[in-house]
């Protein structure tokens, strides 16, 4: 509780603001006590020169009045220090002056501001190597950020699971809409001429050694088992991973997602999960539409160029396809669609706080996802030929 007003003061008017910097044996302690309310710029002592490590205590037991001119204040003394890795004990501070102060703690830099510091002068003749360091510093950084948010999103989904999650599932409707029926126009679009223009390269090697009926054996093996899922893949990768981090960037930047920590709610819970499930709702129906549609659109090349009749080409295709190659098919499409949400969703909540900024979230997601998805499915395929599968 507040001490109260000291009774050599006149009837409601409270002590002046006081700051105090003391050291004891764990550390220094910053002591806020009496009204803050309307100070102006200095009004909070700057540390001590020797605090460069250990831990520092704001003790505000004795805080009477604040106003917003306080958090900023704390924030300039505070944050240096936090640059400098001291520990820091705010557990004393008023609860909505404690959040505030978290929040601001816990926020890093801009990376406009990371990427415009002076660059570290290098001897000649290293600049390659100081280059090379930097580099594989950042990109070490970057795996790291995409751990830990894989991580929170793995603690989010077994959230979900106990029914502690901050998810609402009519958000999981809203995305379940833009992400399957308003997709379908051009998956189907990109798979047809996926599957004409397969059956026209199978077709042209089969026919030199009389194999015309096979064509549908190439066709519906490609479609369903990788080509169907990889598509999908790709289209998507342009269409909801670059949405998700425009979306999501946006929010970071007008300080949404900072407003849902203040007020208790997790973003990966409200944000992340509704996009990442909806897509693994509709991945499977997506699925078998591209496929159907690829191999159907294998068809017209098939009889009328080869001369492989409609009723052989399509009993060709129901002999050929087995469970086997639809739940690699399915297995593939599901694995796609999660890391093109999952990079979607990290470029977005980790973008910086300006348009330019966002943009290049973007441009970040949209290459992620892609780059992702063909080394898993190189890696994939690989791994199930070997399994003989």
């Amino acid at each position: 509780m507040n001490p109260s007003p000291d009774p050599a003061l006149p009837p409601g008017q409270l002590p002046s603001p006081r700051c105090d910097w003391t050291s004891d044996e764990q550390g220094w302690v910053l002591k806020l006590s009496g009204d803050w309310r309307g100070v102006g710029q200095g009004a909070l002592a700057a540390p001590p020169q020797a605090i460069d490590a250990g831990r520092v205590v704001v003790d505000a037991r004795q805080l009477l009045a604040w106003d917003a001119a306080l958090p900023a204040l704390l924030w300039q003394t505070l944050a240096p220090l936090r640059r400098r890795r001291v520990a820091l004990d705010i557990d004393t501070l008023p609860g909505a002056l404690h959040a505030v102060i978290e929040l601001a703690l816990r926020a890093e830099p801009p990376r406009d501001a990371m990427t415009a510091a002076a660059p570290v002068p290098v001897a000649r003749g290293l600049g390659w190597a100081a280059r090379l360091g930097g580099r594989l510093r950042h990109n070490a950084t970057e795996a790291l950020v995409t751990a830990n948010f894989v991580g929170e999103v793995m603690l989010a989904l077994g959230r979900l699971i106990r029914g502690r999650s901050d998810m609402r599932w009519s958000d999981v409707v809203v995305q379940i809409d833009r992400c399957g029926p308003q997709s379908l126009p051009i998956v189907a679009l990109t798979c047809a001429l996926i599957g004409l223009m397969l059956a026209y390269m199978g077709g042209a090697q089969l026919d030199r050694i009389g194999a015309e009926a096979y064509i549908a054996n190439v066709v519906t093996v490609g479609m369903v088992r990788e080509l169907a899922g990889l598509m999908i893949g790709i289209i998507l990768s342009g269409r909801l991973g670059a949405a998700f981090a425009a979306q999501l960037g946006s929010m970071h930047a007008d300080e949404e997602v900072d407003a849902l920590r203040v007020m208790g709610v997790d973003p990966i819970d409200y944000l992340v999960l509704p996009r990442l499930i909806a897509l693994m709702m509709v991945a499977p129906m997506l699925w078998a539409y591209a496929a159907l549609v690829g191999v159907l659109a294998g068809l017209p090349a098939a009889s009328a160029v080869y001369g492989v009749p409609p009723a052989d080409y399509l009993n060709k295709c129901l002999a050929v396809l087995s469970f086997k190659h639809v739940w690699i098919g399915l297995f593939k499409c599901g694995m796609y669609v999660v890391l093109l949400s999952i990079a979607g969703c990290r470029e977005g909540l980790n973008a910086g706080r300006s348009t330019e900024a966002v943009g290049d979230a973007v441009t970040t997601a949209v290459v992620k996802s892609l780059v992702w998805i063909v080394t898993a499915a190189t890696a994939s395929t690989m791994v199930f030929q070997s399994l003989k599968l």
